[in-house]
């Protein structure tokens, strides 16, 4: 695999029902994070469920951090996904377990990028790749 980016997946058990049912701070607490991971913010997206629930994405100029409330049991599905080696993506979910204090968490890191081996130049129809960090946009 030619690896492009870094996506990890945040599973927070045991956290605060109220804090993951209020979006206004659920947002706050992922763009804060985009932030500490030194990730560029160029958008957010959130929606309050009723009668429970946030969901909500920080579109980053590197990707994006998502995250997927069920604040009946303390639970929040975390996605962040960064492209390029300027952000640090485990600087956002070491913050992102800071605040939102699970009692549990897992956390897993999935390398994203080109499945399958390519010449170091080319792949297989001739498109030539640089190494992330040299597109000008990461």
């Amino acid at each position: 695999m030619r690896q492009l980016g870094t996506h990890l997946l945040l599973e927070m058990a045991g956290c605060k029902p109220e804090k993951l049912n209020n979006v206004e701070e659920v947002e706050h607490c992922l763009v804060q994070a985009a932030r500490e991971a030194k990730a560029t913010v160029l958008d957010c997206s959130f929606h309050k469920f009723s009668p429970q629930g946030v969901s909500g994405v920080v579109v980053i100029a590197e990707s994006h951090i998502s995250i997927h409330t069920w604040p009946e049991f303390g639970y929040a599905a975390v996605d962040v996904f960064t492209c390029g080696d300027r952000a640090m993506p485990k600087l956002a979910a070491s913050y992102l377990i800071k605040v939102f204090a699970p009692k549990t968490y897992d956390l897993k890191e999935l390398p994203r990028g080109i499945p399958g081996t390519l010449p170091l130049d080319a792949d297989s129809q001739g498109v030539k790749w640089s190494p992330p960090g040299n597109h000008g946009w990461a």
